[in-house]
């Protein structure tokens, strides 16, 4: 529209929900919902990649999320007027706002819930005054800093609100990130993470409060008695939700015991009370955000309910919803602004007072604590780590007009940068020493019957456990030494909220989380803990919370420093009611060959068929007929130990086929592909003692010869068809034991399972059979090139110990 050939400023119509299609003539990103749509798949695709780009370097996906909403941005991408204007226009900034904003409020929520005020009022003396320096100090630098941006980059800015702005944004650590960062790094059990975590936490809570106190004062009116309204006003929401909010809770929470499907009502009841609380806040006027995570804290942390919360929201809030923040923030952020010597010295600036002030108050109070002084400089690192909440301090001072698009950019980059050196930093700096001594027991075989028998049983989930106590049960022997069985509950770390949630719920006793005293015990525990107390058997449950590309190391060190004799494994798929064998992912499979490649002891994979059926086998009720197929060679022999010490179980029954090829012959001539690729008789002659083995022999070295329970044949074959021939005549069993490695070419023509070796591969496939379990016995070599975890034996002049800090 035109006026006296004055052009009017017309503002653009508001977006329509949706189109009538591009065959009406209508280009979709000219409408809301097609436009959302558009943007939310273009964000999560580009920050995913991103996130698989960065996983070499373990950062945190933050960092990813961070990179990618800058990248879409007028910085990089958006240079691009086309581009922008095209896919981000400014009239679809309100929906993307609003729905990001609605995704941030949940996710704030589900923070909240990670939250637990009981531990840290438990927090020791020296997390809280780690906690504290680390608040204080940068606090008071960003104070000094905000005099130097003011009369330079942010003149004419309101004093007080900036001030608190920066004090608060240079103060802040990333409790979450942290949290993924210390897991990632295998820190979480060590004196320094468990500080880190506990001074986290604290820091959190006082962030938030800093952030209220930042929003009251930055409002347009400016009046001391507005913000003085607004401080108290927040103080009674807090007191309301505590005194009204959290009894509500607390009685939906009792309604909803372990084991029964959560109550529809109870969930969206709290949602809608997230929602009701942020609105609140909001016309209190400090903010939406405030109150859903007010709510998440003051939900009750026992029982089942907060759980059920988190299962019901977090992937389509973190995975969806969440990332669109980053980006509304990455479409605020140009780094063009950043121009010229003056403003990259202010950015300088920003970064060495945000780490100075981090790492001198902390490692300042850490010495007066005795903490070691590499310790204490990683700890300022850990604690200079930020995250989302940094970003939400700086959009909502940008929306308020607190900070300017350059003091906004410089901000973001320091975030981005501050958190992006932790891992490589404290990689470098520090490397817990775990002295661990070497031990003889490595097998099942072994010269003296009086010594403990170490297991380190590894599960999943609910459905490994029924056969793996079973095994366990016709493990104990009866002229043995005591039989010990760690059982390690394999738990995957992701980017989850619940991965955190998982985190509180361990507790430090060793490497990786063990518990001594557990409030909300782990449901699968619960059954090895029964079985505990219904047998001789002693057993110690553990709990390993670490991403599955690394969960193998806690399992080697857990058993180097358990000094187990045999880790048992899972195998990485399961028996449908068809009968086909389903895998549960490759990364479950990576895991247990990078065991299998590292163990320091011997190590069995169980591929459970129903061993002993759905539940747990009572000793007197155990009736298994268990047969091994000997070829030969040194994991036949740990085979054939493990049998003969099950064959004690006066329930068990055991059945040994020696194979052997006729004179002259050998059984690694017959031709067989495995896997891929030809076996090499050169890498299983590698584990053959170079002689053949008499198994009668063995049996009398093992006083197996007067057990009634065990028999013996001796099979001569003249090919691969005899041998097949033979185990599918056996496999009414209950059971095979049967070497990883043996002297014998593969049985089947294709196997994608290597770490079953050429029999088990065979008896792993359906044609088989579908009820005979079977467990693959990989006998430890003293003489493999087996490489132990990096370790590294500090140096510490100084003794010191946390023991009065508790794990957040």
């Amino acid at each position: 529209m035109a006026t006296n050939g004055t052009a009017a400023m017309v503002c653009p119509k508001p977006m329509k929900a949706t189109s009538n299609g591009s065959f009406q003539h209508e280009n979709p990103l000219d409408y809301a919902l097609p436009l959302l749509i558009l943007q939310i798949c273009l964000v999560v695709v580009f920050t995913r990649t991103l996130a698989f780009i960065l996983r070499p370097l373990r950062q945190p996906r933050v960092i990813a999320e961070i990179i990618g909403g800058i990248l879409l941005g007028p910085s990089a991408l958006g240079r691009n007027t086309k581009f922008l204007h095209r896919v981000f226009p400014a009239k679809s900034m309100t929906v993307l706002d609003t729905v990001a904003n609605i995704g941030l409020l949940f996710f704030l929520f589900l923070v909240g819930l990670e939250l637990d005020i009981r531990a840290i009022r438990r927090t020791g003396k020296k997390s809280l005054g780690i906690a504290v320096a680390g608040i204080t100090f940068p606090f008071v630098l960003g104070i000094g800093t905000s005099f130097v941006l003011r009369s330079t980059v942010s003149k004419g800015v309101n004093q007080g609100p900036f001030l608190v702005f920066m004090g608060v944004s240079l103060s802040i650590t990333a409790f979450p990130v942290l949290a993924r960062i210390l897991a990632e790094l295998k820190l979480l059990t060590t004196d320094v993470g468990r500080m880190a975590m506990s001074a986290a936490a604290v820091n959190d809570v006082a962030a938030w409060i800093l952030l209220a106190l930042a929003i009251a004062l930055s409002g347009d009116n400016t009046s001391p008695i507005v913000s003085l309204w607004v401080l108290l006003c927040g103080c009674a929401f807090v007191l309301a939700a505590v005194l009204l909010l959290r009894p509500a809770l607390a009685y939906m929470a009792r309604r909803s015991p372990d084991g029964e499907p959560a109550n529809e009502l109870y969930v969206c009841i709290t949602l809608t009370l997230v929602l009701a609380a942020g609105f609140v806040t909001d016309t209190i006027g400090i903010h939406a955000l405030f109150g859903a995570f007010v709510v998440g804290i003051v939900v009750p942390k026992d029982g089942r309910f907060p759980e059920i919360l988190i299962e019901k929201i977090e992937d389509l809030v973190s995975g969806l919803f969440l990332p669109l923040y980053f980006v509304s923030s990455g479409l605020k952020t140009n780094v063009a602004t950043i121009s010229g010597g003056r403003s990259w010295g202010l950015l300088v600036l920003v970064i060495f007072t945000a780490c100075f002030g981090k790492i001198v108050g902390t490692v300042g109070v850490s010495r007066i604590f005795k903490v070691p002084i590499r310790e204490s400089v990683v700890l300022g690192f850990l604690m200079n780590t930020k995250g989302l909440v940094e970003l939400i301090v700086l959009n909502i001072g940008k929306d308020r007009k607190v900070l300017n698009d350059q003091t906004f950019a410089i901000l973001v980059l320091m975030a981005l940068f501050t958190t992006f050196i932790t891992t490589p930093i404290v990689t470098a700096l520090y490397k817990p020493a775990r002295k661990v001594a070497s031990y003889k027991n490595r097998t099942v075989q072994r010269r003296g019957s009086d010594t403990d028998f170490r297991i380190l049983a590894c599960f999943h989930s609910t459905r490994n456990i029924p056969a793996m106590i079973n095994l366990i049960e016709t493990s104990r022997g009866t002229r043995r030494g005591r039989l010990c069985v760690y059982a390690m509950h394999l738990m995957e770390l992701t980017e989850r909220s619940s991965s955190i949630s998982m985190v509180h719920k361990a507790r430090r006793n060793g490497l990786p989380f063990w518990n001594k005293k557990r409030t909300d015990k782990d449901r699968m525990v619960i059954a090895f803990e029964a079985y505990q107390q219904l047998s001789s058997v002693s057993v110690r449950p553990m709990t390993a919370i670490s991403p599955l590309n690394s969960i193998h190391e806690d399992i080697v060190t857990s058993a180097h420093q358990k000094q187990a004799a045999i880790i048992l494994l899972p195998f990485h798929k399961y028996q449908r009611l068809d009968g086909v064998m389903e895998s549960l992912g490759h990364s479950f499979h990576l895991v247990n060959q990078r065991v299998i490649r590292q163990a320091p002891c011997s190590v069995g994979i169980l591929i459970d068929r129903g061993l002993g059926g759905s539940s747990q086998v009572s000793a007197s009720a155990v009736s298994y007929t268990i047969a091994i197929p000997f070829f030969g060679g040194r994991d036949d022999q740990e085979a054939l130990a493990y049998g003969v010490r099950m064959a004690e179980h006066p329930g068990i029954s055991l059945n040994v086929v020696h194979f052997v090829a006729p004179p002259g012959k050998s059984l690694l001539d017959l031709d067989g592909i495995y896997g891929s690729t030809r076996i090499k008789i050169s890498d299983i002659s590698q584990s053959q003692d170079g002689k053949e083995e008499d198994v009668q022999h063995f049996f009398s070295e093992q006083n197996a010869t007067k057990n009634e329970s065990v028999s013996f044949e001796k099979k001569v074959v003249e090919g691969k068809a005899d041998i097949v021939g033979k185990l599918k005549s056996m496999r009414n069993t209950n059971l095979f034991l049967v070497g990883r490695m043996p002297a014998v070419s593969s049985l089947t023509e294709r196997s994608d399972c290597p770490e079953l070796g050429p029999v088990g591969s065979f008896l792993e496939s359906s044609e088989f059979s579908t009820t005979t379990s079977v467990l693959v016995v990989q006998q430890y070599d003293p003489t493999a090139n087996f490489s132990q975890l990096e370790e590294e034996e500090a140096p510490a002049p100084e003794f010191w110990d946390a023991s009065d800090d508790s794990t957040v």
